[in-house]
């Protein structure tokens, strides 16, 4: 005992020292080491079970559950017979013992390491585990105790971690599904009787304004009177020791039903006693009589209570989680429905003392969250099951949920609120597309409800009714998703209304149109106060009343101008005659304003608060230039029906249009403005596409300024969009007319003369220019490149999925600047950022113009890359992981991916040097290296060289071997194939776990080189990857890859590949290797064969972690 003392002591000094603020880590590190080899020790625990008696440090205590955890988890195996029986007695006899003086932590570790014994022995070496724990519950003194053992109990064996044969693992879930009646009884035996025991001592409370709640929606919610009178009973008012009992039963309930199924265990008075508890988050009357007895008696605090009703509804959202319903247990459902929204309908009761939104700014915050998190549920889950039901009211229920979306106290409460209206909106959506005879039954059903929601929903983002909590919601601070909190306001209320509009087209033009116009009078009434001042044009509106005014009206034309052009999808395709009035309304306004804009120019001008109203005034001209071009397609729509009438009202609106945009295509126009007048540019040349808008006088202007030497260019963004507009009115087929009059000779000149124009300063790059004597500075010379080549790439790019005309006309223009591009290439071959653009550039054209670029040409530049990318300049990009370099190397291998799958035999004559670069160049300096992402690109070209050139290494076909049964396959180029093999396979890492590996199995599989000599070692390195869990994300695709593989001859498989597999396996014996050979089953499905395969990997690891933590030189017989 000396000894043991002493080493208690030392212990004691030790941690006291490892904790302390002047210990070095040096001296920790010490300390941690003397610590891991104390607890490798055979026999440490028996000084651990002493030190746990002996001591009351906390570090002692905690370091010593864990020596224990560790033996149990890893070691227990390997522990003697005897040990065990002393552990398993000693440990529950300790916590009995000490349970009420243990902090709490240090409580709960010794509950879940006995925990971690049952999971191990019981029931065939611990029969008393689950008893132990059932007595603990039913004696009062020990109950808390019991529902602590209860919940990790819960925790840990009903969804163990990997460190169990699959077999114990059901095993477990077995003997755990055996106990859940006899486990709810006894909790739901716990709750009721606090309750009672409370309610018969509860005083009765005064009258006060929210008796008499049971109206008529009440009684239409709950149909039997019983119920609703059980709910209406005052809630009690707990002592300290009650309300933790019934927090530790709520938590064990919460816990079961994540995992039980839905069944006759979950019996009515459970669900009844758990919606009473539910109560305590949503009472504020009997919260704050709690606060005021709570400094005289031992009672708990008004939050306490609400922690109670915020368990209780984790409790029922877990049952509201599951999808898979009974038909036994749809009435206990209904039930549930019934009693949650008495509660939501006390919470949304509104009376002279509080109103709505007081009376949910007083409520709990989690419990709110769990309320809405259960009508999402509900609404996401049930609503198809429950509508049905004549006796649950629908249309009430939104009532409810209607006050309870517009009175939330927060902004995130009120965001999700309006997923639950999304949800609904959706439902109904596709139940109307589903069911189109009774569409106008279901509407008249519910237009009122979202009439009403779209109303509110508008009104909700307007200043003018709203401004208290938009001010609140910041515009500048961006989120995860690239937009600030402002923009997530207005982004998701603005889904609602489209989705309103949707269900009712009418009713939603008709609520929001008005709404528009009022704010657009304002907008348009500034005229008058324009004044000309010395320095240029002023707004003559300088009261403070009438600037904030001016202010939110500006705001809410934005948000509404936002709103108008959400909606435009819902004018368009089979609707478009019959809502054209409606459309033709909203265009015309929208073409007025924006030009009304440009004219005066707003965006220019001068204001008494410019910090505020200049740019609000940009920011609505800008949102109505997107908000017109939302409305392209129905503009060309317009076109094509009126092509042949040509009315002159769609020439006046495209005109004015442009006249709209001309001025701001400028320098001295903000970026936001400029870019939103240049998407509207863009998609008038390539949505809309009129015949005539290279004749408006506008468009030509625009021409001239883009093409003239002299005018100062735009910023990059701005210059690559006009560039892009100004070549598709050109280069794009006029919609509904023939060829021969598609006037492509003119085009074709008018084209030429724009990139000749664009690309003039890149063209004179001569590569003498650049050689040492260069007359222009590098970084000037570097700026060239990258505007032209920005510009060009974009013209590429978006005409690589046009016509084959189109694009030839596009290529006739680009030839001179590309072949220049490639003269100049080498010069910058150590340039990687000038490299990069260039890459970039010729990636774009292999992607959209090589067949207008032709084969020698095609060839010369495959040649040049080839020739340029020695296996030096390779290591000098690769070698500076995620800088230029590496992205020139992964553009380079993304043009010879395009190479490698074109159909036909012009590329293959480079498929030896394509594969030789692979393999001897850039393989082996990246094999040693992370290079992420150059490998991801190595591994794509390597799969896509398989994939497209089957033949260049197998002269028949995949169909013929198939049809051939399995037979001898003539093999060409066998080394260049094994080589790539060896590689994809990663010789012990898997490199080919992706999507593409599943194409390429069954292929690979019917090739008997394959089979015979890289079978084995690539089954071997998938089960390998899953064994060693190093992608563990692509569990599955590679549980397909090993069943194509096996599926081409499954008694190959099963007969040989797995017997010779599992004799390969190190760390596991010969008696385990059986049994694992045992328990996988010879099906043949793919379900059932990849869940084998995960048993097999399961099972495996787990062998492997017992055998480990056996103690050396044990005998296994």
């Amino acid at each position: 005992m000396a000894s043991e003392e002493a080493s208690l002591r030392a212990l004691e000094s030790l941690m006291t020292e490892f904790f302390h603020d002047c210990t070095s880590n040096e001296r920790k590190r010490e300390i941690e080491e003397l610590l891991n080899n104390f607890a490798q020790q055979i026999g440490a625990w028996r000084f651990c079970l002493y030190f746990l008696s002996s001591t009351r440090n906390d570090y002692v205590m905690m370091y010593s559950l864990t020596v224990f955890e560790n033996l149990i988890n890893k070691m227990w195996l390997g522990v003697p017979s005897q040990d065990k029986m002393e552990i398993r007695s000693c440990l529950p006899k300790l916590l009995l013992a000490h349970h009420k003086t243990l902090p709490y932590f240090i409580r709960n570790k010794l509950c879940k390491v006995i925990v971690d014994i049952g999971r191990q022995d019981w029931p065939m070496f611990y029969h008393d585990f689950f008893t132990n724990i059932l007595q603990l519950i039913q004696s009062p003194v020990t109950t808390p105790l019991g529902l602590i053992m209860l919940k990790t109990t819960s925790e840990e064996l009903a969804c163990p971690r990997e460190d169990l044969s699959v077999a114990r693992k059901e095993e477990l879930r077995k003997l755990l599904l055996d106990q859940v009646q006899t486990v709810l009884g006894l909790l739901t035996g716990i709750l009721e009787t606090v309750w009672d025991k409370h309610s018969v001592t509860a005083a009765t409370p005064p009258p006060s304004p929210t008796s008499g709640e049971s109206g008529d929606l009440l009684s239409n919610l709950l149909q039997s009177p019983s119920s609703a009178k059980l709910l209406n009973q005052p809630i009690p008012i707990l002592d300290v020791e009650s309300e933790y009992i019934c927090s530790l039963a709520l938590e064990c309930l919460a816990h079961l039903f994540s995992w039980i199924p839905l069944s006759a265990s979950i019996t009515p008075s459970l669900l009844t006693t758990i919606f009473h508890f539910a109560r305590f988050g949503c009472d504020i009357r009997a919260r704050k009589m709690a606060s005021v007895n709570g400094s005289s008696q031992n009672c708990v605090s008004g939050q306490e209570r609400g922690r109670l009703g915020v368990l209780a509804m984790s409790c029922i959202n877990e049952l509201m989680s599951k999808n898979c319903v009974p038909m036994e247990f749809e009435e206990y459902l209904l039930r549930m429905f019934q009693q949650t929204f008495y509660l939501l309908q006390k919470i949304t009761k509104d009376n002279n003392a509080h109103t709505v939104k007081s009376r949910l700014e007083e409520l709990d915050e989690s419990y709110i969250e769990k309320f809405t998190d259960f009508l999402r549920l509900f609404v996401s889950v049930h609503l198809r099951r429950i509508e049905s039901y004549s006796q649950f009211p629908v249309v009430e229920f939104l009532t409810l949920l209607f006050k309870y979306t517009f009175h939330q106290p927060t902004h995130e409460g009120y965001f999700s609120c309006l997923d639950i209206w999304t949800l609904f909106l959706d439902y109904l959506t596709s139940k109307i597309k589903s069911r189109l005879g009774d569409k106008e039954a279901v509407l008249n059903r519910y237009e009122d409800a979202l009439v009403l929601l779209l109303t509110e929903v508008l009104n909700r983002i307007q200043f003018r009714y709203n401004q208290a909590q938009l001010e609140e919601l910041d515009d500048e601070t961006l989120d995860d998703d690239q937009q600030t909190e402002w923009q997530r306001y207005l982004r998701q209320s603005l889904e609602v209304v489209a989705k309103v509009m949707e269900l009712l087209p009418t009713h939603a033009f008709s609520t929001l149109f008005p709404v528009l116009q009022d704010n657009l009078e304002v907008y348009l009434g500034l005229q008058q106060f324009i004044v000309t001042s010395g320095s240029g044009h002023r707004l003559n509106i300088t009261a403070e009343n009438d600037c904030r005014r001016l202010h939110c009206s500006l705001r809410d034309l934005s948000s509404l101008l936002q709103a108008v052009g959400r909606l435009a999808e819902y004018f368009i395709g089979d609707v478009f005659a019959a809502r054209f009035n409606d459309a033709l309304t909203v265009v015309e306004r929208l073409v007025k304003v924006t030009l009304y804009g440009s004219q005066i120019k707003l965006y220019n001008i001068e204001t008494a608060v410019p910090s505020v109203l200049k740019p609000d005034l940009i920011d609505v001209h800008a949102q109505s230039l997107a908000a017109l071009q939302a409305y392209s397609h129905w503009l060309a729509q317009y076109c094509s029906e009126v092509y042949r009438q040509n009315t002159q009202q769609f020439v006046t609106l495209i005109s004015t249009t442009m006249d709209a945009i001309t001025p701001l295509i400028s320098t001295k126009v903000q970026d936001k403005l400029l870019l939103s007048a240049c998407h509207l540019l863009v998609s008038l040349a390539t949505t809309v596409r009129p015949v005539f808008l290279i004749s408006i006088p506008a468009v030509q202007k625009v021409f001239n300024r883009i093409t003239d030497a002299s005018a100062q260019r735009l910023v990059d963004k701005a210059q690559v969009l006009v560039c892009r507009a100004l070549s598709n009115i050109l280069l794009l087929p006029w919609p509904n007319l023939p060829e021969n009059e598609q006037q492509w000779p003119v085009r074709s000149i008018n084209h030429a003369s724009l990139i000749s124009a664009l690309s003039r300063d890149y063209r004179n790059l001569k590569p003498s220019a650049v050689a040492p004597q260069r007359k222009m500075p590098l970084d000037d010379t570097k700026v060239i490149i990258h505007q032209t080549l920005s510009v060009l790439e974009d013209i590429v790019e978006n005409i690589s999925g046009e016509s084959t005309k189109s694009r030839q006309i596009c290529y006739q223009s680009l030839q001179e600047s590309v072949q220049v591009s490639l003269a100049l290439f080498p010069a910058f071959i150590h340039q990687s950022d000038v490299t990069d653009e260039m890459l970039s550039f010729f990636l774009t054209l292999f992607r959209g113009l090589r067949v207008q670029m032709g084969v020698p040409f095609t060839e010369q530049i495959i040649q040049t890359f080839l020739n340029m990318f020695t296996r030096e300049q390779l290591a000098e990009s690769i070698l500076h992981e995620g800088s230029t370099g590496c992205r020139v190397v992964e553009k380079f291998l993304k043009i010879l991916q395009v190479v490698v799958q074109e159909p036909g035999q012009v590329f293959k004559p480079f498929l030896p040097s394509i594969i030789a670069l692979c393999m001897e160049q850039v393989y082996p300096i990246i094999a040693e290296r992370p290079s992420p992402d150059v490998k991801a690109e190595l591994f794509e070209l390597l799969f896509r060289t398989l994939h497209h050139n089957w033949r260049y290494f197998f002269k028949s076909t995949v169909l013929a071997s198939v049809q051939r049964g399995i037979s001898e396959e003539q093999m060409e180029n066998e080394p260049q194939f094994s080589a790539i093999m060896q590689v994809m396979s990663g010789r012990g890492d898997c490199r080919v776990t992706s999507a593409n590996l599943l194409l390429l199995t069954r292929s690979l599989c019917l090739q008997k080189i394959f089979r015979t000599t890289m079978l084995f070692q690539f089954v071997n390195v998938l089960l390998q990857v899953l064994v060693h869990k190093s992608h563990d994300l692509l569990q599955e695709e590679i549980g397909i890859a090993i069943y194509n593989m096996a599926s081409v001859d499954f008694d190959g498989f099963f007969a040989a590949f797995l017997p010779e597999f599992l004799t390969s396996c190190d760390g596991v014996d010969a008696n385990q290797k059986s049994v694992l050979g045992r328990n996988f089953k010879m099906d043949r499905d793919l379900p059932s064969f990849t869940q084998n395969v995960h048993r097999l990997v399961n099972d495996l690891r787990y062998y492997r972690l017992c055998n480990d933590s056996l103690p050396p030189g044990t005998v296994k017989l």
